[in-house]
């Protein structure tokens, strides 16, 4: 079975090998100025866990997992990837059989990549069509259209286009026994006049073959120095992500979701960042991989309520500062460096007494000043405030929704408290109440500044079991800040002691041995005050025995579980729900009186720290099920959670009547007509309380599970 002849009527065919070395030198280069860019960034390890990683890259690049989350776009996406990944395999084949020599491909597996490359070239066609039909016409809110992407679709629809019709002409003036093979050239031959003869072999009337072969040269070379010249601008252009993306889903965080970067207080001369060479290299190369999609701003509570905050923006704006001002800046660093390691080998005694280059360190803290006087000297625009808002940064609640939802794993949260960080602990710039909540979380070890002594008056009352000091238990209930001073909550804490009653766990408490988690005072900025609250909880729990925390709290959970690792402490730590579904499935609590007719049907919200945070879904909703509830569930839920607006440090903050996050989410727990909403936070206990205040409800529908579940018992 023979291979057809590629190059059948182009003379001079090579010449395009010259035009493809000056569209690699433009490529290489490009790519260049990203690295450049990226490498003025602080090291931040990435290279861990290969095995996982490349897992990562098959899941959600070869498999396209991540992108086809939402079905339309997902779908338009694959079958332009899947197209040119082949189409880009043929021309390969095409360079190695009818350049090189060398037949890779032949017979019929020659025949069966005739037909991939037709299917998949044409699935790509749709696809871009699909594309230019989702932009253009029905337009989405989310998707901003530049003239790049209009460059970008009409070039590549282009591409496509002109590779079909110079396989058509060539198999109409040529002829071709296996065109069956290739249905989309047989269709654009027989429309040229060529017809199917016997064998399957083509015919053409002799009249207008040399007009057809010539159109077949001007469009070969056309659509090949189209291609060259693509490839050549991808670098400069959106399209670069088709290396960045993949690239991006292989360095993703693979540590516990919820753990913000670790700061070494003690041996840091500075906090967080406020220029781009103070992010990390990830955070910059995060810049450049985001697609623009704006699944993340479509997700994002803050935006949805009316608010400026878009987190695809932040990200987009740190992308025109780094390509507008990375250069300079990394001129400024490689000329800092330069100053410094020569004072350095000079103060070592310079070269000829052995000092080199590689041996001299320098000072952090020298560099760090060199480039704040270099930097000041430029006149730079500040990141904060010129580039992206202060307003903006505090407006985020760490949902993390956006991070749920973005294809290509960029990292939003740890740019924002970064940015959060640099305020608050280098220029004391945050808001008056985070401001004041600081304050309290540091006097009194909680944020109403109320008296470390209140934090255990709700035990005897409760009937709770107070541990002392060597006493070993099953379970340690840390009950938190909420859980012990707020009044509401304290009903949550109740509700949760019975419980552990009931069932006849071994569990106790540590009242005034326990001061706030810190999660707060992380995610306002406050990176210090929360290892000092950190390392107090850690100390006094050293004292305890017990195999596992419970809390009711999910911010506490995260804390416990995710965040006091990387101060050397590993605890075993559940949530309420996980183990009272447990406790009813293994039948230690027996509903008396479960929940039947009209009180059946309740709506359940899953709290961010809880579900996406720690992936705590089915868990709520298996207790409730198992108490007689019929769960419906809002439109936004699991995954797509909308937050209640508490998260961030957004509890202690200020919220705008007109933009208030927790009314929006109360309007759709609402809309699913609930006898009550049930949630597992009290974070968004509050919120929801508040909430369904401010649309009108009067009724008190708001219910934590534990307090469902004990009515139940």
């Amino acid at each position: 079975m023979p291979t057809r002849e590629i190059y059948w009527n182009i003379s001079g065919h090579l010449i395009l090998y010259l035009f493809v070395a000056i569209g690699a030198v433009a490529f290489v280069y490009g790519v260049y100025r990203h690295v450049r860019n990226w490498r003025i960034g602080r090291p931040e390890e990435r290279w861990d866990k290969p095995w996982e990683r490349l897992k990562s890259l098959v899941a959600n690049t070869g498999l396209h997992l991540s992108v086809l989350k939402e079905a339309y776009p997902g779908i338009m996406h694959a079958c332009i990837f899947y197209g040119f990944a082949v189409l880009t395999l043929g021309t390969a084949v095409v360079l190695l059989q009818a350049d090189l020599g060398l037949k890779v491909f032949h017979g019929l597996l020659y025949l069966w990549l005739s037909l991939a490359l037709d299917i998949l070239g044409l699935a790509a066609l749709g696809g871009l069509l699909l594309a230019a039909f989702r932009r253009y016409v029905l337009r989405p809110k989310r998707l901003e259209s530049t003239a790049d992407d209009a460059v970008t679709l009409v070039a590549l629809l282009a591409i496509v286009v002109s590779g079909f019709f110079i396989q058509g002409l060539r198999m109409a003036v040529e002829g071709d026994q296996w065109a069956l093979w290739s249905p989309v050239g047989l269709v654009i031959a027989r429309w040229f006049g060529a017809g199917v003869g016997t064998g399957g072999a083509l015919t053409a009337a002799a009249s207008g073959l040399a007009e057809m072969g010539a159109w077949h040269r001007y469009l070969w070379w056309g659509h090949m120095l189209l291609a060259v010249g693509f490839v050549a601008y991808m670098p400069y252009s959106k399209l670069f992500h088709v290396f960045l993306a993949p690239t991006n889903q292989y360095f993703r965080n693979l540590g516990p979701k919820g753990a913000l970067a670790f700061v070494d207080i003690e041996n840091s001369e500075t906090f967080g960042a406020s220029r781009l060479d103070e992010f990390t290299w990830k955070q910059l190369f995060d810049a450049n991989a985001c697609t623009r999609c704006g699944r993340c701003q479509d997700q994002c509570p803050a935006n949805a309520a009316g608010k400026t905050l878009s987190p695809r923006e932040v990200v987009q704006d740190m992308r025109k500062a780094l390509e507008k001002y990375g250069p300079v800046l990394a001129a400024t660093k490689a000329k800092v460096r330069k100053t410094l390691l020569e004072q350095a080998e000079a103060g070592a005694g310079g070269a000829a007494a052995g000092a080199t280059t590689a041996k001299v360190e320098i000072d952090p803290a020298k560099e760090y000043e060199a480039m704040e006087e270099a930097v000041a000297e430029l006149e730079m625009p500040s990141l904060i405030d010129d580039v992206i808002t202060e307003e903006n940064l505090w407006t985020c609640t760490t949902c993390r929704s956006c991070e749920e939802q973005c294809p290509v794993f960029v990292e939003v949260i740890p740019k924002i408290v970064e940015m959060r960080r640099y305020l608050v602990l280098m220029e004391s710039r945050m808001p008056i109440e985070a401001g004041r909540t600081l304050r309290s979380l540091q006097n009194n070890g909680n944020p109403w500044g109320l008296a470390r002594t209140a934090r255990s008056e709700w035990i005897e009352k409760a009937g709770a079991r107070l541990l002392e000091e060597g006493q070993e238990v099953d379970y340690l209930f840390w009950v938190g800040c909420f859980g012990a001073f707020d009044e509401r909550s304290k009903a949550i804490t109740e509700s949760v002691v019975k419980i552990l009653d009931k069932a006849g766990v071994s569990y106790g408490v540590i009242g005034e041995g326990e001061t706030c988690c810190g999660d707060s005072a992380r995610r306002l900025g406050n990176e210090y005050l929360y290892q000092t609250l950190a390392r107090e909880n850690i100390e006094a729990l050293k004292a305890y025995k017990f195999s596992k925390i419970v809390t009711a709290c999910p911010h506490c959970l995260n804390a416990l579980k995710n965040e006091y690792p990387q101060l050397g402490a590993s605890f075993d730590v559940v949530h309420h729900t996980e183990l009272v579904a447990e406790l009813l499935a293994a039948g230690k609590l027996k509903p008396a009186t479960p929940l039947a007719g009209d009180a059946a049907r309740v709506t359940f919200h899953d709290p961010c720290y809880l579900g996406r945070y720690n992936d705590v879904f089915e868990a709520p909703r298996r207790a409730l099920r198992a108490i007689g509830a019929n769960v419906v569930e809002m439109p936004r839920h699991g995954r797509t959670s909308f937050c209640c607006g508490a998260g961030g440090g957004r509890m202690w903050l200020e919220e705008e009547a007109a933009h208030k996050v927790n009314a929006r989410r109360a309007e759709q727990a609402l809309g699913t007509k609930p006898a009550t909403v049930v949630t597992a936070c009290p974070y968004c206990l509050q919120m929801f309380d508040d909430g369904l205040k401010a649309v009108g409800e009067e009724k008190d529908i708001t219910k934590d599970l534990a307090e469902l579940v004990v009515k139940a018992l």
